[in-house]
């Protein structure tokens, strides 16, 4: 098996749009050196110019999506040219409190040459998701609008 770190690292400032508390702001370092700036949601006073937790996770989400997505229609036979999605995370109540309860994943799909029917893309995109390792983890519902390219 293997394992994935990062680091986080916050610091005490004063946050811009009220001053009369303390910035969410932070960065997460990731494995690579990459480092993103996080802060809370919006609705939470995060600042609206950095990612918020939910954000990641959604995102997260739609990228392990897409890699298992490219890696079984390119076994099947069908490359894949282009890869889009805008997946939207919906934050509810639930018994233990706040959480993501419902991701919609809507990806967009063009093929190289050859293009699977209807049926076929439905099957790798159901099998992407069975496979997905962060689907695997999370307790919110997640649907896929295949919607029209």
């Amino acid at each position: 098996m293997s394992q994935h770190a990062a680091s986080i690292e916050w610091t005490r400032a004063v946050n811009a749009s009220d001053p009369k508390t303390y910035s969410r702001n932070h960065v997460a370092t990731l494995a690579g050196g990459q480092q993103l700036n996080v802060s809370a949601g919006v609705e939470y006073k995060g600042d609206p110019q950095c990612a918020d937790p939910e954000q990641m996770v959604v995102s997260a989400l739609a990228s392990c999506h897409m890699l298992f997505f490219l890696a079984i229609a390119d076994l099947k036979g069908f490359p894949v040219e282009r890869y889009t999605d805008n997946p939207v995370g919906h934050l509810g109540k639930t018994d233990k409190g706040m959480a993501l309860t419902h991701i919609v994943l809507t990806p967009r799909v063009t093929f190289s040459d050859k293009q699977p029917d209807a049926s076929t893309l439905q099957q790798i995109h159901e099998s992407a998701h069975k496979r997905c390792f962060i689907a695997n983890s999370l307790t919110a519902e997640v649907t896929l609008d295949l919607g029209t390219a």
